[in-house]
């Protein structure tokens, strides 16, 4: 049966989307809606992510108010930087991070992550996942900054998908 209907729940969103966006529900739109409903699934099946197996669920929460923590202090820290900017001019450079993480969906998750917190941009992961390019807006020193990168960030999303 999942294989016939991969998401049942997606389906039948589509097929009530369908019919809200047509604002009928004449037998027409009842097939198509219910035609779209079955096919859109079965056809985008091989572009699901594969399934999420989540080790340690307590860790989330700690790296969730990691990651808030360092919003805001980033965000300051960008803030400040742009203010100061005509004494100073900021010291962006591109890094390279080594990865022991390799699960997609915890490379997914990091990539969120980085996206998130203000002054830094993943710019590339190279083929075999084990080093990640990281432009970084204002940037003293390379090392403490890895340390802290893979300190906060790489090692519970281990602890949660590995």
């Amino acid at each position: 049966m999942k294989r016939l209907l991969p998401a049942p729940w997606l389906s039948l969103a589509l097929w009530l989307l369908w019919l809200v966006l047509n604002l009928s529900i004449s037998p027409g739109n009842l097939l198509l809606g219910a035609l779209l409903g079955f096919l859109a699934p079965l056809m985008m099946a091989p572009l699901r992510p594969l399934p999420i197996r989540i080790r340690r669920p307590g860790v989330i929460i700690r790296l969730f108010f990691l990651v808030g923590r360092d919003v805001i202090i980033s965000n300051l820290q960008v803030a400040w930087g742009v203010l100061t900017c005509g004494s100073r001019p900021p010291r962006s450079r591109f890094i390279k991070i080594p990865l022991d993480l390799r699960d997609p969906n915890g490379l997914a998750a990091l990539s969120m992550i980085t996206t998130v917190v203000p002054g830094t941009i993943w710019s590339e992961l190279a083929l075999d996942r084990s080093v990640l390019l990281l432009h970084v807006f204002d940037l003293e020193d390379e090392a403490p900054f890895i340390e802290h990168f893979k300190t906060t960030y790489e090692r519970p999303l281990m602890e949660i998908f590995e």
